[in-house]
C-alpha cells in the first residue's frame, strides 16, 4: 500500500506536547493576562488565516507533482500542516479557559498577587527579581514565572517585609519579599 494512505503515529497527533508547557494543576483555572491573551489570540488568528491556507495551497500544488511517496513538499507540506492543527487545537483549547486577570487593579500594593513583579532575596542577600504569569505567557528568558512554579507559590500572597519558605531541589531556603510592583492602570507590557 503507498505510504499516502497509511495513518502516521498517533504520537504525532497527540495535544498532550502543547510545546513543551506545563499542565494546569486539576481543577486550576488558566490565569492570564490581557496582554498574554492577546498574545495567543492574535497567534492563533495568524495560524488560521495566514500560514494554515499557504501550507494547504503548497500541499495542494506539491500533491499535484505525481507520486506522493517521494515528494518531499508534500511530506514537509503534510508534517507542518499536522504541527499548525496541533498548535490551533492547543491555543483553542487554552484560550476557552483563559481567566484572564488583570494585574494593574493591584497598583500600588504590597502583597503578591498574579501579575506582580517581585524582587527578594535569599539567605545570603543574593536579590532576584521575577513575575508571575500565566503557564501560557510566562518566558523564564525574561525573568517571568508562571503561578504554578515553586517561586511563585512561595511568594503569592506574602507581603513587602515577610519571609517566606522556598522549596527547591537543593532544599528548602528563606526569602525576604523586599519590593512588589504591578503595571500602572493602563499601561501595556
Amino acid at each position: 500500500m503507498s505510504k499516502a494512505f497509511t495513518k502516521e503515529s498517533d504520537a504525532d497527533d497527540e495535544d498532550g506536547e502543547a510545546g513543551g508547557l506545563p499542565p494546569l494543576p486539576p481543577g486550576g483555572k488558566n490565569y492570564i493576562t490581557p496582554q498574554g491573551y492577546a498574545r495567543l489570540r492574535a497567534e492563533l488568528l495568524d495560524l488560521m488565516d495566514n500560514e494554515r491556507p499557504k501550507v494547504v495551497e503548497a500541499v495542494h500544488w506539491a500533491a499535484k507533482n505525481g507520486d506522493r511517496s517521494e515528494n518531499g513538499d508534500y511530506l514537509y507540506g503534510k508534517k507542518r500542516l499536522r504541527e499548525i492543527d496541533r498548535r490551533i487545537r492547543f491555543l483553542t483549547k487554552r484560550l476557552e479557559i483563559a481567566e484572564v486577570t488583570d494585574p494593574s487593579v493591584h497598583h500600588g500594593g504590597e502583597q503578591v498577587f498574579f501579575g506582580a513583579t517581585v524582587t527578594y532575596a535569599d539567605e545570603e542577600g543574593v536579590e532576584r527579581t521575577v513575575t508571575i504569569l500565566g503557564i501560557d505567557e510566562a518566558e523564564s528568558s525574561r525573568q517571568q514565572v508562571s503561578w504554578i512554579s515553586p517561586v511563585a507559590r512561595a511568594l503569592l500572597k506574602a507581603r513587602v517585609g515577610d519571609v517566606v519558605k522556598l522549596v527547591t531541589p537543593a532544599g528548602t531556603q528563606e526569602v525576604e519579599v523586599l519590593r512588589v510592583e504591578y503595571p500602572a492602570p493602563g499601561a501595556h507590557a
